[in-house]
């Protein structure tokens, strides 16, 4: 064996233990929030020392930052494709805006351990650190809010919405179509496809109140 091959394992051994490492502090923090999980917790969901995780991270803080900054990026991506497929070439303003946010929630079923970290986060803010909020909603809620106001720009300038601020209206049409996030503590319940048609048609016909021509 050579000495390329033997450092070819080695990194990627390291980026093996690196994944696991996120994919059990991800499990973690989701499930225990950022102020009650422990680096040991997550040693042991990761199946990793207490040294391995702090030859990859400084600390807690730092691996948090990690964890949901590209636990962020990846749900973003997903939406934003969504946002382009369902927006891209709008026919019926209500129609299309309503297919977009049933697509929207049917997609979050697919990052369920995503959203009960974000729960998390709302319900201790206080103790978050500044920078991994800053980098989550950087890479996350903001991204995907300015390539809906990209396309909501379109629909102005076609004449369909009136905004002079098309990220706030994107920001109104993200809160209406998703509603609001339960706490925590709540059981999570996954609401049936009628429950959903419903809250996201109510969503849209009140967006579409504010901002129709």
């Amino acid at each position: 064996m050579d000495a390329t091959h033997v450092v070819t394992q080695s990194r990627g051994g390291l980026a093996d233990k690196r994944r696991a490492i996120l994919a059990g502090a991800l499990t973690v923090f989701a499930r225990d929030g950022y102020s009650r999980a422990s680096v040991d917790g997550i040693a042991a969901e990761a199946k990793v020392s207490t040294r391995t995780i702090y030859n990859h991270f400084h600390c807690k803080a730092h691996l948090f930052e990690v964890v949901i900054q590209e636990s962020a990026v990846r749900v973003a991506r997903a939406q934003i494709a969504l946002i382009d497929s369902y927006l891209r070439k709008v026919t019926d303003l209500e129609e299309d805006l309503i297919e977009f946010g049933r697509a929207l929630q049917a997609d979050k079923r697919g990052h369920d351990e995503h959203f009960a970290l974000v729960r998390q986060v709302n319900a201790e803010l206080g103790h978050i650190p500044e920078k991994a909020y800053e980098a989550w909603q950087e890479s996350g809620p903001r991204a995907v809010r300015r390539a809906l106001a990209g396309h909501l720009r379109t629909l102005v300038d076609r004449g369909l919405l009136r905004a002079d601020d098309t990220d706030l209206a994107a920001f109104h049409l993200m809160l209406l179509i998703t509603g609001p996030l339960p706490s925590p503590q709540a059981p999570v319940v996954q609401p049936s496809a009628e429950e959903v048609a419903a809250v996201v048609t109510a969503g849209v016909r009140a967006f579409l109140g504010g901002y129709a021509t």
